[in-house]
């Protein structure tokens, strides 16, 4: 092209540049029998090319994506632009790999994801998941203390003190 197009020319302006280089391209490149293809351009375009062509429409040309990590605090819980999403209990004081986009929040884990959230807008929501709480005591049902040996539920140990003496101790009541 620069042997061609431009070699020894000038231009009054970028725009009279840019219409030489549309016409050059038009009337010369595409219409000459290509070096490496044995082809003319516009031909190969027209038999060939053009029906592999499909419409993008509906389709951005890239899709913003952020990557953060963050660590699993002891509520199964992760927090991203002020909402706080689940991550399953074991990840507890874990790192992960948190993905971030317009629709969605991808959470990862060595490698494999471990949670998908809808993206929430708005701050102070707390998003979810039951499934992440799975084998928590006292999340699905009340924790009671185990029965004794009569299958009877166990009483509070008695204190050994009277509570008069700790308060004493530490100086006031309370």
């Amino acid at each position: 092209m620069k042997k061609n197009a431009i070699a020894g020319r000038r231009f009054a302006s970028w725009a009279a540049m840019e219409a030489h280089l549309h016409a050059w391209v038009r009337d010369v490149a595409d219409a000459r029998l290509h070096g490496t293809t044995g082809e003319v351009p516009l031909e190969r375009f027209r038999q060939a090319e053009a029906a592999a062509l499909r419409p993008i429409t509906g389709v951005s040309s890239f899709q913003s994506l952020r990557e953060l990590t963050r660590r699993v605090q002891a509520d199964c819980a992760i927090e991203v632009d002020g909402n706080s999403y689940s991550v399953p209990w074991r990840l507890i004081g874990e790192r992960v790999r948190v993905a971030v986009t317009a629709e969605a929040l991808r959470v990862s884990h060595a490698g494999h994801e471990v949670a998908v959230h809808a993206r929430r807008s708005g701050r102070h929501q707390r998003i979810v998941v039951a499934a992440h709480f799975a084998g928590v005591a006292g999340f699905e049902t009340k924790v009671v203390q185990p029965a004794g040996l009569d299958g009877v539920a166990a009483e509070a140990p008695a204190l050994l003190r009277p509570l008069a003496e700790y308060e004493a101790l530490v100086g006031g009541g309370f």
